[in-house]
């Protein structure tokens, strides 16, 4: 019976096909819309790193007097001082633990062949790439001897490796950054995150580094930080020494807390730390303050997802809300203009659940069709979301979650839409003729 409602509904479809193509175009677009937006904040909202997020902990430390709270709403600095990353990154706990800033070189190979060109770079300790998962083309991380021995190592990435040795194994291999030669440990596969999680001071959506280095190569190369550097006192600061030194705040600084136990252990150690800091004469503050916030609470205290792309999201359902008052219209003329056939078949013996389901499947039909054309339209949308936007270009992919999800909102809208037509044409009596001499 479900074929035979098919075939009757294309049939209607080849009958007005004006009528249908006005239909299926209006839930296209309707749908183009909402799935556009719908994708950007899909990805922008989804967990990035969903088997371990609850055990990865952003790290902020207030080391400022009481009564300065202009910084968030619990008054915690977001980044932590020199000292304090460094203090944190050497303890002897927890096993995984890194301190990271980004900075900016200038990469070349010090001669001809290659072009100099300017690269993101990410300082950290070794265990950043086990934390967060990189995976490695060739080589891997440098070595926990080579870290505190401040060695002049790095880890590039597969693009980068590309671009400076065509994609051959360049472990081993020298390259320079600015005027100081490293020498490369490892190369990583891309690393494809759809939002820059672990370093949310520099842009949610930014594309990852391509080049890491050790973290404690930043005082023997007094490297200095891209990004947002804080203060909340006065400071004469004349040396690179005495920044290091300062109440600054430049550093973020992640460790990876595998069960209960674990996280309670190293809130006792920074609160600790905290009450050892503050006998130091370096701030004072009554009561120790300080924040482990996990991947999905990080990115949620930061606001990644902001009201304004909530708002959108809430307005291209209005826009589908109109054109699905749009298509109720149409079908409200198309098939009241049906009833004589109707009545026909009710008199042939049709009931009205039948007549009513035929109708839903029809108008079904229509909203699978516009489902389909309309991934294609929020495709274009999103190719143009990736073509003016670099901060959103990262988001602007359909995932396979919102492939199946156009056709299923789509069908559902115009069954919604079509609900009340297929109601009111179902109710038609039965045709009555009668026989004459």
């Amino acid at each position: 019976m479900f074929l035979h409602y098919i075939d009757l509904s294309w049939r209607s479809m080849k009958r007005t096909p004006l009528v249908s193509m006005l239909m299926i175009l209006a839930i296209a677009v309707g749908i183009g819309v909402t799935m556009t937006s719908l994708s950007v904040y899909h990805m922008m909202s989804m967990d990035p790193i969903p088997h371990k997020s609850d055990k990865l902990f952003s790290v902020q430390l207030n080391t400022t007097d009481d009564g300065n709270n202009w910084w968030t709403e619990d008054d915690v600095p977001l980044q932590l001082t020199y000292k304090d990353a460094m203090a944190l990154h050497n303890a002897d706990t927890p096993e995984s633990k890194t301190a990271s800033v980004r900075a900016l070189f200038t990469v070349h190979m010090n001669n001809q062949e290659v072009k100099p060109f300017l690269a993101s770079t990410r300082i950290i300790g070794h265990d950043f790439f086990t934390m967060f998962e990189l995976a490695f083309l060739y080589g891997g991380a440098w070595t926990s001897e080579q870290e505190a021995a401040a060695t002049p190592v790095v880890v590039i990435d597969e693009e980068t490796n590309d671009r400076l040795f065509g994609g051959e194994n360049s472990v081993g291999k020298q390259i320079y950054l600015d005027d100081t030669a490293f020498r490369i440990v490892g190369v990583t596969k891309q690393w494809r995150i759809h939002t820059k999680y672990y370093d949310l001071n520099n842009g949610a959506f930014n594309s990852p580094e391509s080049i890491f280095m050790p973290i404690t190569l930043i005082a023997p190369l007094e490297i200095q930080n891209m990004g947002n550097t804080n203060g909340w006192k006065y400071e004469e600061i004349n040396t690179f020494q005495e920044r290091l030194q300062s109440e600054l705040f430049w550093l973020q600084f992640w460790v990876e807390l595998n069960t209960a136990e674990e996280l309670q252990n190293y809130r006792d150690y920074i609160q600790a730390y905290l009450v050892e800091q503050g006998t130091k004469s370096r701030f004072e503050r009554k009561i120790p303050q300080f924040n482990l916030k996990d991947v999905n609470e990080w990115m949620q205290y930061n606001k990644v997802v902001s009201a304004d792309n909530k708002v959108l999201v809430g307005l291209s359902f209005l826009f589908l809300a109109v054109c699905l008052a749009n298509i109720l219209g149409l079908l409200l003329g198309k098939f009241l203009r049906r009833a004589p056939e109707v009545g026909v078949r009710r008199a042939l013996g049709a009931s009205k659940r039948q007549i009513f389901i035929q109708h839903l499947v029809e108008v079904s039909m229509l909203g699978l069709l516009g489902g389909v054309i309309g991934i294609g339209i929020a495709q274009l949308g999103l190719w143009g979301v990736r073509f003016t936007s670099n901060e959103y270009a990262s988001l602007a992919t359909m995932d396979i979650k919102m492939l199946l999800a156009a056709p299923a909102i789509a069908i559902s809208a115009c069954i919604l839409a079509g609900i009340y037509p297929a109601w009111l044409v179902c109710r038609t009596q039965p045709a009555i003729y009668l026989k004459t001499q």
